[in-house]
């Protein structure tokens, strides 16, 4: 059974950065997609940002040049830096996986529990 942790979550001032990672465990194959996404208070679930296998990335406009997604595929870890927060990228944000291919639509079947990002102004 595929379980995905999330981490590194906290309170940062806007402008600040922060390092979330995924320890991903059960996995068959290393050939998953992964993709972060976040949820605000009362809005639904967004992607974040995407990773294939072969490495390729997709971002979501509001991040782009902001926060870079990677993988190390040795220990099966996703990581998410994010840099220049602001206050609106505050959310709870999840770690997701799928053989399949979603974009940044939350179709993945396996999730995290999330960690908490909070940015203040």
């Amino acid at each position: 059974q595929v379980q995905l942790v999330e981490s590194g979550g906290g309170s940062v001032q806007a402008g600040g950065s922060l390092r979330l990672s995924c320890a991903a465990s059960g996995y068959t194959s290393s050939s998953n997609c992964m993709a972060w996404f976040r949820q605000a208070p009362g809005k639904l679930r967004v992607g974040v940002a995407v990773i294939r296998p072969d490495g390729t990335t997709t971002y979501a406009d509001s991040v782009k040049g902001r926060f870079t997604i990677s993988q190390d595929k040795l220990e099966i870890t996703l990581y998410l830096q994010m840099d220049s927060l602001k206050p609106e990228d505050t959310a709870m944000y999840y770690c997701a996986a799928d053989r399949n291919w979603w974009g940044l639509r939350p179709m993945y079947t396996y999730w995290g529990q999330g960690t908490q990002v909070t940015v203040s102004s």
